[in-house]
């Protein structure tokens, strides 16, 4: 079993940015992909970005450019930093790992919310 914990989330302007972050315990020894997703009321969670193991990286169109995802593996953390945040952002954020290619874990999500 993995746990997350997500944090970092909250209320900024347009234009400004914000770094989460989720920390992952438990047998970590299994963690193969780290994803970030989001999801907004009324609509599908969506991809936002990912890292591989082997630190390779894919964002959504929505975000290239805006967002980087990285992890430290002796932290066993990933990070989503955030940049000219857009109130099309507002959302709840999710941290997922695959765990040995067999199943996902996810974490309890923390609301990010850009004002305009």
């Amino acid at each position: 079993q993995v746990q997350l914990v997500e944090s970092g989330g909250g209320l900024v302007q347009a234009g400004g940015s914000l770094r989460l972050s989720c920390a992952a315990s438990g047998s970590i020894a299994g963690i193969r992909d780290m994803k970030w997703y989001r999801q907004v009321p009324g609509k599908q969670r969506e991809l936002v970005a990912a890292i591989s193991s082997g630190d390779s990286t894919n964002y959504a169109d929505s975000v290239k450019g805006r967002f980087t995802i990285s992890r430290d593996n002796a932290k066993n953390t990933v990070y989503l930093q955030m940049n000219s945040l857009k109130p099309e952002d507002t959302a709840v954020y999710y941290c997922n790992v695959n765990w040995y290619g067999l199943r996902d874990f996810w974490g309890q999500g923390t609301q990010v919310t850009v004002s305009s």
